[in-house]
């Protein structure tokens, strides 16, 4: 178990850290695509998003391959929102659903809705009975909102999905394989998250939330589940004070 443990953290870690650096040194589309300015003033790179992203999934999808697509389909709703939805000031639920009833359909909501329906289809994959299986994808698709939520300084994002997800590595079974995933993939961007080189952006930051939401599908019972739910739904009613905040690192 160890061992499988090791090798799953490695190749998140390892996965993130080589496409980071790839995707800096070619900038596909441009710089100018890449670069975003932080709460400071200063130029940091999106890179570490797509290669969080589809490193995490990597990993996840190893360890169970329902996971895998969560992941990567969290990233591609962050990914879809941080291109269409750059210099959009709306954030939070209850901005982009009021855009909605107005007719506007805005890339939050079509991430919103993107990132439900992912986490839906992993949960009916990863557990038999329905009720669980809602639950769990309230879990995942909750999770991968709540780490976006806190990505809004230098490391605040990556260094909280750490400390979740490392001590559920003690646990055992494919949550903790999914967990070292996690812990394998924050490690990863943290230092330069942290130095303002980097940041994760919504791509990074759904996509590491969803690989902490599945871990703990597969770490827990029903019981387990609806404590998690109550903890998603209510960092999202919490998160509504922060979306007023300026984005950014």
């Amino acid at each position: 178990m160890l061992s499988r443990l090791a090798s799953t953290m490695t190749l998140a870690a390892a996965g993130t850290r080589a496409g980071s650096a790839a995707l800096r040194a070619t900038a596909p589309g441009g710089r100018h695509r890449w670069e975003r300015t932080n709460f400071r003033g200063r130029s940091v790179g999106l890179y570490a998003g797509p290669a969080t992203a589809l490193a995490g999934a990597a990993a996840a999808g190893r360890v169970r391959p329902a996971a895998g697509w969560a992941v990567l389909a969290a990233g591609a709703c962050g990914a879809w929102d941080d291109v269409a939805g750059a210099g959009e000031p709306r954030r939070g639920f209850r901005a982009h659903l009021t855009a909605l009833r107005h007719g506007e359909v805005t890339s939050g909501t079509v991430k919103l809705a993107g990132i439900s329906a992912a986490g839906l289809l992993a949960g009916v994959a990863l557990k038999r009975q329905w009720p669980d299986r809602i639950l769990a994808g309230v879990v995942i698709a909750g999770a991968a909102h709540a780490v976006n939520l806190l990505d809004v300084r230098p490391g605040r994002a990556a260094g909280a999905v750490l400390a979740l997800a490392a001590p559920g590595m003690l646990r055992g079974g494919p949550g903790a394989e999914l967990s070292a995933a996690a812990t394998g993939a924050a490690a990863a961007v943290l230092p330069d998250d942290l130095g303002q080189r980097t940041m994760l952006g919504d791509t990074g930051a759904h996509a590491l939330g969803a690989v902490l939401g599945t871990a703990v599908v597969l770490a827990n019972g029903r019981a387990g589940l609806l404590a998690h739910t109550v903890a998603v739904v209510a960092a999202a009613v919490c998160g509504e004070r922060l979306t007023a905040r300026p984005r950014g690192h």
